[in-house]
């Protein structure tokens, strides 16, 4: 491609485009190294120049020209978008359709996107690619509760205006670790009801407790509530017409790990025996009840679901029947815990206030699953 066909193309390229677009597009990282193991986008390529860009230096850039493709736009990101400007640049001037993706990674991470749900009428699923978590709005004859919302709560408001439906309530499944929630704010912004189970609910005083058993109205729909605890003590999962909204204890290949909230070994294994026994009463739902997880790992199926047959056929975990082997093998299995989840705990528990700064606290990889 010549530079003359360049005029005409946008120097810059948005993190939502590149979500909805990726696999037509070459993702060029340029960050360091270790930046770019710890949290990238799926499927992109990574040469290491930060710091040379920053000194505006191009000689590496040059370099790897070669194992550029000639025929494909390439997004080029960085942190921020500052470095991998000068980096799309220097690559346009050599005839490469390339473009920097606006606010880098911390703009990949703010990215959500939409999905009907095939088999579940009346939910939308909510992904963010850049942190791998999920969340829903559920609605019914003209109302709707989001579930497990983050904090960008423009996003679930503009959703229910597209749907024309009114906003009644918000869910926490559970008290996050790994993000920081929406929930309280758009129950505060629009003057409804925060609901989240007591034994989660920390400091906080401003929520509506759920408890087993009792079902949330959304239009003529009622959400049961089934408490699952084991992720948290007070981790719920949502069931209502066939679906099953089971926040971080079912995933599509592990479940949520049971150790972020205690701080040795012994805590973590009674955690995980609560878990293997909320498992086990998730089964015993019908086989064709479908799962709706609250994070996505590496799976591109999109919206993210499957059946409970499903998982009790290619989930190793939810497969276990006994639990010392379930104990072990998930406490055995435990990985790095999620980036910052102490402050992120911290206020999502009420203990910490809510600051501007807590939007960077979330950016990073998703650890909220067992390996």
């Amino acid at each position: 491609m010549s530079s003359n066909s360049l005029v005409d193309v946008p120097a810059k390229v948005s993190p939502e485009t590149v979500a909805e677009r990726q696999h037509e597009m070459f993702v060029l990282d340029v960050r360091n190294e270790d930046d770019y193991e710890e949290w990238s986008i799926a499927q992109s390529h990574n040469v290491p120049i930060y710091d040379e860009l920053l000194d505006e230096e191009f000689s590496e850039l040059a370099d790897a020209t070669d194992d550029l493709p000639s025929d494909e736009e390439v997004a080029v990101v960085c942190v921020a978008g500052i470095t991998s400007a000068r980096a799309a640049q220097f690559l346009r001037d050599r005839g490469y359709e390339a473009r920097t993706v606006t606010d880098g990674m911390e703009g990949w991470g703010t990215v959500h996107r939409r999905f009907d749900v095939d088999g579940a009428a009346g939910v939308t699923q909510v992904v963010r690619p850049g942190t791998g978590c999920v969340s829903y709005l559920v609605h019914d004859r003209g109302e709707a509760v989001a579930v497990d919302p983050s904090l960008y709560t423009d996003e679930y408001v503009d959703l229910a205006d597209d749907l024309d439906v009114e906003l009644v309530g918000a869910i926490d499944t559970h008290a996050h670790a790994d993000h920081v929630s929406g929930a309280p704010l758009l129950a505060d912004r629009l003057d409804v009801p925060y609901y989240l189970h007591e034994a989660d609910s920390g400091d906080l005083s401003e929520y509506t407790p759920l408890s087993d058993g009792e079902t949330v109205a959304v239009g003529g729909r009622d959400l049961e509530v089934l408490h699952t605890p084991g992720h948290t003590p007070g981790s719920v999962s949502l069931h209502s017409d066939g679906a099953l909204l089971s926040g971080d204890t079912l995933f599509v290949r592990s479940v949520g790990r049971p150790d972020l909230e205690g701080d040795d070994e012994a805590a973590a294994r009674d955690a995980a025996r609560d878990l293997h026994e909320s498992v086990q009463r998730l089964r015993e739902l019908p086989d064709d009840t479908l799962v709706l997880p609250g994070h996505a790992s590496d799976e591109e199926v999109r919206p993210l679901a499957t059946t409970l047959y499903g998982l009790e056929r290619n989930n190793d975990a939810v497969a276990v029947d006994d639990e010392r082997e379930f104990v072990d093998a998930i406490v055995g299995s435990l990985g790095s815990t999620p980036s910052n989840y102490e402050d992120i705990k911290a206020i999502n528990w009420g203990e910490e206030p809510l600051t501007e700064e807590a939007e960077e606290l979330e950016l990073g990889p998703n650890n909220c699953a067992a390996n």
